[in-house]
């Protein structure tokens, strides 16, 4: 069965139908600080890789196209007439980019917007796929050429314009920001090694490395603060995310022995991504200096582990995808009240009633 754009207009509802949705709330402690829900319909894959600031969620999942009428789910399906899709980001204004099948086996990246579709087609080769879009509508993602290598892309005003690489074959841009800023990552010549990349003000300059041979970015806040993952030094060097802010690339570190790769980060400088560790790559949130594994973060859950998260909005709700027992579900995790939050919430209302019982 092929996959299938969806967006996610309210995962804040009870189980409808074939989709499932596994609460994991508890009473407000120091040690659970999100509400998990599970986005995916049961026994099939998926997962979630954008989130805008109203909590709209977008990915993919199983099925043809399904709308519910305020319900949780509603699949875009395969909107461009061929088989397979995949949706990647969403803007304030619920604007929608992906890739689709096209009729002739091809795929291209798509605008999803007010119910229209539009295909962005091309670099002169066959296929595109579209992974970001801004406040504005500028779209970013990779593109076949002429000459048959993939080339980052800027689509702006009904024009894809190709933004190159760094004298090699293959480059892809990732995220955009608010400011037409795109984060990405291309070869060099020979294509012997790769660079995460900033193109800002029509100029696209590497960010360098943590010590390694190779770099990519994966997202970019309107601060112009970028993430991604980078090589590290010496023979036996490892991947580590990275924060990139004021000209510095910092190592993130990792939660064990394996590789880490940052995926996403807001306007208030928080990251999230995975991280290996002895057994399977496990989310992470990393803020203040800190990388924390979110699996500590929920309350706990029998088979259950948070493993990617690929994206995180302006207030603190993460999507990405969790394993439970043998499947991946999609999922979206909501910061939840401390508890001293709660107690002053208490007080006021307790203030409230005594007023009112006094008049």
């Amino acid at each position: 069965m092929h996959n299938a754009a969806f967006l996610v207009r309210n995962w804040r509802v009870s189980c409808v139908a074939a989709f499932v949705l596994l609460s994991a709330t508890s009473a407000a402690t120091a040690e659970v600080r999100y509400e998990f829900t599970s986005l995916s319909a049961q026994g099939y894959s998926g997962n979630a890789y954008g989130i805008n600031n109203a909590g709209a969620v977008v990915g993919y999942g199983p099925g043809a196209a399904v709308s519910v009428n305020g319900g949780p789910l509603s699949y875009i399906g395969n909107p461009l007439g061929g088989s397979g899709s995949c949706a990647y980001a969403i803007n304030g204004a619920g604007q929608i980019v992906g890739y689709s099948g096209v009729p002739n086996g091809d795929t291209h990246g798509f605008l999803y917007s007010g119910g229209q579709m539009t295909d962005l087609g091309t670099l002169g080769g066959n296929n595109s796929f579209a992974y970001g879009i801004n406040s504005s509508g500028q779209i970013v993602g990779k593109a076949l050429t002429a000459a048959e290598t993939y080339h980052p892309f800027l689509y702006s005003g009904g024009v894809m314009q190709d933004l190159g690489t760094f004298g090699g074959t293959w480059g892809e841009a990732n995220a955009i920001n608010d400011l037409g800023q795109v984060a990405g990552r291309a070869t060099n010549a020979n294509d012997a090694n790769l660079r995460a990349f900033l193109y800002s003000g029509g100029t696209k300059v590497s960010l360098g490395t943590l010590g390694g041979i190779s770099s990519y970015a994966t997202a970019i806040n309107n601060l112009g603060q970028v993430v991604g993952a980078s090589d590290t030094a010496g023979p036996y060097g490892s991947t580590h995310a990275f924060l990139y802010s004021g000209g510095q690339m910092t190592d993130l570190g990792t939660l064990g022995s394996g590789p880490s790769e940052a995926r996403g980060i807001n306007n208030l400088g928080q990251v999230v991504g995975y991280s290996g560790t002895s057994g399977s790559p496990r989310a992470f949130l990393y803020e203040n200096g800190v990388m924390t594994d979110l699996n500590s973060l929920i309350a706990p859950e029998s088979g259950l582990t948070l493993r990617y998260a690929n994206a995180i909005n302006d207030a603190g709700q993460i999507v990405g995808s969790c394993r439970i027992y043998s499947y991946d579900y999609a999922f979206v995790l909501t910061p939840v009240p401390e508890p001293a939050t709660m107690g002053l919430l208490g007080l006021g209302l307790a203030g409230l009633a005594t007023r009112r019982r006094k008049r």
